[in-house]
């Protein structure tokens, strides 16, 4: 009689620990997903801000035509990619994807920031220093949101690759790793500036 006493409350033991990893893993998930949903706003509110930066910069920079259509064509691609890597952030192409098209952007955005140091006027007017304020300041967030994100997916993978809910992760529907956002041009980041005199 007490072997089967001993038995069920084992067997208990076991499901309310089985139970504590398939919530533990749901948190986790339900974390880096929110995560990314932050990243979407963020770069939607970097879409929207695109365009206005294009259009008060036209009529200053009408020979520079090629610079700005790049960064429009560039922001129509990230624009693009968003939603596909929105629906699923495990989808590790989806997510290269939108990677290398952030990274396309911000050299876009690079090479126009150069151009527009070529013109004081430019630089002075209060709407292109308005908008270049917001763009800036949503570019530090898109960052924020970003690194949020990648430590949320870090933690959920370390729980979901560690012994012993590597063991049951599959069956509890969690069969894959999340992907960590990363932009194209990550190493040149990584990589020391080089100062040559």
């Amino acid at each position: 009689m007490t072997t089967g006493w001993i038995i069920i409350i084992a067997a208990v033991v076991v499901l309310v620990y089985l139970i504590g990893i398939y919530n533990k893993l749901v948190r986790l998930k339900n974390q880096f997903e929110n995560a990314f949903a932050q990243i979407e706003v963020q770069l939607k509110r970097r879409y929207d801000l695109i365009p206005n930066l294009v259009e008060t910069a036209k009529a200053y920079l009408t020979h520079e035509r090629e610079t700005l259509e790049a960064v429009i064509s560039a922001r129509n691609q990230a624009a693009a990619a968003l939603p596909q890597a929105a629906k699923d952030p495990t989808n590790a192409g989806a997510m290269q994807q939108l990677g290398g098209a952030e990274s396309a952007l911000g050299s876009a955005l690079g090479r126009l920031n150069v151009v527009m140091e070529a013109y004081p006027d430019l630089k002075a007017n209060q709407n292109m220093m308005q908008v270049s304020e917001e763009l800036t300041s949503t570019e530090n967030r898109v960052a924020f949101s970003r690194q949020a994100f990648n430590d949320a997916v870090m933690t959920y993978n370390t729980y979901r690759q560690s012994f012993p809910p590597v063991m049951f992760a599959s069956f509890f529907g969690h069969s894959k790793d999340a992907n960590l956002l990363e932009f194209a041009d990550s190493a040149e980041i990584q990589a020391a500036p080089k100062v040559k005199f």
